[in-house]
């Protein structure tokens, strides 16, 4: 965006027009008796070169050439090339994304087929057109939970990503949510989650595959939550469902996620996308937008918003969130990725990053000292190791691999744990200097 500068003379005209001689004057008007903030911390302005070479320089201090094996909800995947060509397109590519039917059929098309292609992918019947990331999704359907069963009691069992725990606390401070957890645990425990239920619970929330990458069966949850009159949520690895069976086979009430592996680069955080996807009978208690299909007067398809039941739209007291944005460009790489992948790429996809990760597995267990559980997972599994992670991670980086995530991080008796990723991008020769390197660092560290 262009930067404008005002001249001193331009200032002096601004404070005339509104009566006051200068800017301690402007000050003190609106601060009253409360000091006036100094600003002679700041450092001199620089020239747009000095300003795009500082800000060079600070981006090449990233290590943004490792052979990446984290994962923990986000995944470095491969991304068609076509993506980019398509979310690039003018059309596209804005910062407001618009919905008027008259002038955005492009748009409201792309959403209409996102929605289908995350109904499909969750085994549900409607989806709304995204939502910030899967954090955030998560937290929506814990407050759809609330206004479904008039219920303020959420319980996460442990082996939910501590990143959206987090999240969902942040969300629920000032609300009248509680939220409980039941003990970190690589599979749940029914007498753990049993404690937790009260005649107040409004959801259960579990997550497939779990924060440890084990691919649970959650009927019993699903089943338990439903003899306790609440509502069953999962939140899931997109990407998993293409192997595994979805949240509605399964039973669940509301399904959720972190789209990024679907066409979203690993950036530093964001912008990301989340979903979610329920049944038809909770559509009217479901927040965002919802985009559907209908005919003209001359029968052509055409395309609107079915619901939008934010707060800018109807009452404040009958809105279902205050969500401001569904993170259209996000979704729109999702439909696309999916797209150009197509099913039975999808497929494909997830076979490779599964057989990967168990041809990693198997490798990075022959180390002396690293030892692991025999749990059924997708494509990302925990090793123990004989010295703290987040050290070996440390070191690791230095020979050119990010190697995974420490748990310890957010489990604090788990540090000597790590959390390895595999995903159809990474070859055999990487999977091998892994190893390789990870021995090398154990035997430092001893």
């Amino acid at each position: 965006m262009p930067y404008i500068p005002l001249t001193d003379a331009e200032k002096a005209d601004m404070l005339s027009c509104i009566g006051v001689q200068n800017m301690p004057e402007l000050w003190r008007q609106i601060l009253g008796p409360e000091p006036v903030p100094s600003l002679t911390g700041l450092p001199n302005g620089r020239s747009e070169f000095e300003v795009s070479r500082y800000l060079s320089d600070l981006a090449a201090m990233n290590a943004t050439d490792l052979v990446c094996f984290v994962g923990s909800g986000f995944y470095d995947h491969l991304i068609p090339a076509a993506v980019d060509d398509v979310t690039g397109r003018t059309e596209f590519y804005t910062a407001y994304t618009p919905y008027q039917p008259e002038a955005s059929q492009g748009t409201l098309q792309a959403i209409y087929e996102y929605q289908s292609a995350i109904c499909r992918l969750t085994g549900m019947e409607v989806a709304n057109a995204s939502l910030y990331d899967g954090g955030t999704a998560l937290f929506e359907a814990v407050m759809m939970a609330v206004r479904m069963t008039r219920r303020r009691r959420a319980v996460l069992l442990g082996s939910v990503s501590p990143i959206h725990r987090e999240m969902l606390r942040c969300y629920c401070t000032n609300l009248d949510v509680d939220l409980v957890v039941t003990p970190a645990e690589t599979v749940f425990s029914a007498p753990d989650l049993c404690a937790c239920l009260s005649p107040d619970t409004a959801c259960v929330i579990a997550q497939y595959p779990n924060v440890f990458g084990v691919v649970e069966d959650y009927r019993q949850v699903i089943e338990m939550a439903k003899e306790a009159g609440a509502v069953s949520i999962c939140s899931a690895y997109p990407i998993a469902l293409a192997l595994l069976k979805p949240p509605g086979e399964l039973g669940f009430d509301i399904a959720t996620g972190e789209g990024q592996s679907l066409g979203i680069p690993l950036s530093f955080g964001g912008p990301y996308l989340g979903y979610m996807a329920t049944w038809l009978k909770n559509v009217r208690k479901m927040p965002g937008r919802i985009c559907g299909r209908t005919v003209d007067r001359e029968g052509r398809d055409g395309y609107v918003l079915t619901l939008q039941t934010r707060e800018q739209h109807i009452r404040r007291e009958r809105a279902t969130s205050n969500i401001c944005t569904n993170q259209g460009l996000c979704a729109l790489r999702a439909m696309a990725y999916l797209t150009f992948v197509g099913r039975q790429g999808l497929v494909d996809v997830a076979r490779l990053s599964a057989a990967k990760a168990v041809y990693a597995r198997q490798q990075l267990l022959q180390i002396p000292g690293i030892e692991a559980d025999e749990k059924p997972f997708f494509n990302e599994f925990v090793l123990r190791l004989p010295v703290d992670a987040a050290e070996v991670v440390g070191r690791m980086i230095e020979r050119g691999f990010a190697a995974g995530f420490p748990m310890g991080r957010y489990f604090p008796e788990r540090r000597n744990e790590l959390l390895v990723a595999v995903t159809e991008k990474r070859t055999r020769e990487e999977v091998r200097g892994l190893a390789v390197a990870l021995e090398a660092v154990l035997a430092e560290c001893h």
